[in-house]
């Protein structure tokens, strides 16, 4: 068997399937269909906010000279 080119990619492929998973059970507990506790809502939220980045602001800023102007941040937590 060859040897994977990249291994980092296992891990990224990884990581995107377990935030799924997370985010698949925080829905089904949004629409009823699965009792979470208090902890584990928390525990969900914590390990997404590990794994999947957050877009922290996006704003358009605009005057005569420069009509249009898009300046975002992005926040990347791990």
């Amino acid at each position: 068997m060859a040897a994977r080119l990249n291994r980092h990619h296992s891990e990224e492929v990884r990581a995107k399937i377990q935030a799924s998973v997370i985010i698949d059970r925080l829905q089904k507990h949004i629409s009823g269909e699965l009792e979470m506790s208090a902890t584990q809502v928390a525990a969900a939220n914590s390990l997404l906010d590990r794994s999947v980045p957050k877009l922290q602001l996006i704003q358009h800023v605009g005057d005569e000279d420069h009509p249009v102007e898009l300046n975002h941040t992005v926040k990347f937590v791990g």
